[in-house]
């Protein structure tokens, strides 16, 4: 019954934005509420799990998706972003744009958390459809997918880093088998994929979409490159030194502070506020307007992952990925494959990448050592489970829904689908190196 909870609670939920046409931030309220009775939450804990899950999700986005919008939608502005999409045309053409959108995502999303890369780099995509007259969601998915595969499969992510923990697995090693099913995987939900999704009409926000500038007004390409890219500098930097010293040493509170993601964009933002704006002859006023449409922008997002945050807290604290999981456990089936499932169920139930993969590693890892198994590609395994068909409970599904402005219908056919891409691919990826390891 517990399964079946789960899904009316999903149902509710798509039922209320699909059919009812309400609002997704409340419709999120109204099913997790649902969802905690139904699911036996007792009633005077339902509003605290519901707030509590509100809270933990925009805790971590909050200064990311507020300070990238600002950071995005100055690169736009500024015409840097204008700047670097000429860039890329010239060295990939119009015909190969998609490739240059998989290997930038690919690049940027190995140092970078996931919702920074979104924000950061979704402008550029947007830029790139606008000016040259392609379609958006065509050049965005494979941007989107590097991005994704980047943050189910490679460490320093913090689903992968903690698997590799947790299985005593070689870092290293991981990263490089890693590689190898990441490129491939991305080629094939990217650019590939792509082309399928020419058709879907999107309108995406147009805080993020400047009107082309003449050629002599724009920043200059080391100028826009550098600020647009400061956050993956400042990450990859900080992230070799961490490497590099110990908890004990003096520096390493410090390391870890500036590695923040929050810390990191509002730095880059800082940044950017003079190497785009005041360096440039631009007015502190008109720059915080910039910023304030940009803030105005992305609340109702804001709103809409929280939703998803409640209604994950909800399934976590009625214990439902452990009860589902525990049922699958005793299934008869290769040990990647299994793993790969129950990360899977868990991200279908409960729309956390990082929740699934660490709820698995928690149920799979006593029997790490009866398995026979290569524990670098079992991180692998459920690194690419944790990507299963993203939707409703998501917060990912309602950024790039928000955020590129397509339809229920449409969000499915692209973002859930090239997610599930993802998954499978993946999979079969691991399966075929457990042949040769």
């Amino acid at each position: 019954m517990t399964f079946v909870f789960v899904l009316l609670s999903i149902a509710i939920l798509v039922l209320l934005i699909v059919w009812a046409k309400l609002n997704p931030f409340l419709a999120f309220l109204i099913a997790s509420i649902a969802g905690g009775l139904m699911l036996g939450l007792p009633a005077d804990q339902v509003a605290k799990s519901v707030q509590k899950g509100m809270g933990a999700m925009l805790g971590d986005l909050v200064i990311v998706i507020v300070t990238g919008a600002m950071l995005g939608k100055l690169v736009a502005e500024s015409g840097a972003a204008q700047r670097i999409a000429g860039f890329l045309m010239k060295i990939f053409g119009a015909k190969h744009m998609t490739w240059a959108m998989a290997f930038t995502g690919l690049i940027v999303g190995i140092p970078l958390f996931y919702n920074v890369g979104f924000v950061l780099l979704v402008p550029l995509a947007f830029t790139v459809s606008y000016q040259y007259k392609l379609p958006a969601v065509y050049v965005g998915i494979p941007l989107l997918a590097a991005l994704s595969v980047t943050h189910g499969f490679l460490p320093p992510h913090p689903s992968p880093a903690a698997l590799v923990s947790q299985f005593e697995a070689n870092m290293g090693l991981t990263l490089f088998y890693g590689f190898l099913i990441a490129i491939p995987t991305i080629i094939i939900a990217g650019p590939l994929f792509a082309p399928f999704l020419k058709n879907i009409k999107s309108e995406p926000l147009k805080t993020f979409q400047a009107e082309p500038k003449p050629e002599n007004e724009l920043p200059g390409i080391g100028n826009s490159v550098f600020t647009a890219l400061l956050p993956v500098i400042l990450l990859i930097g900080t992230t070799a030194l961490s490497l590099n010293i110990s908890n004990e040493d003096p520096m390493s509170p410090i390391v870890n502070f500036i590695a923040d993601p929050g810390i990191v964009m509002l730095v880059s933002l800082m940044y950017a506020t003079y190497s785009l704006g005041l360096r440039r002859k631009t007015n502190m006023t008109k720059l915080m307007d910039i910023y304030t449409v940009a803030t105005k922008d992305v609340s109702m997002i804001l709103l809409i992952v929280a939703g998803a945050g409640a209604l994950k807290q909800i399934f976590t604290d009625t214990g439902v990925s452990l009860t589902i999981a525990e049922s699958l456990k005793t299934w008869d089936m290769h040990p990647l494959i299994l793993a790969w499932l129950i990360t899977a169920v868990i991200r279908v139930c409960v729309g956390s990448a990082t929740v699934a993969g660490l709820t698995t590693a928690g149920i799979i890892a006593p029997l790490v050592t009866t398995m026979n198994v290569d524990p670098n590609l079992l991180v692998l395994s459920i690194g690419a489970g944790s990507l299963m068909f993203s939707h409703f409970n998501d917060g990912g599904f309602w950024l790039y829904k928000e955020f590129f402005n397509v339809s229920i219908k449409d969000t499915l056919k692209s973002w859930s689908l090239m997610e599930t891409v993802v998954a499978v691919v993946g999979l079969f990826g691991v399966l075929i190196l457990d042949l040769f390891v």
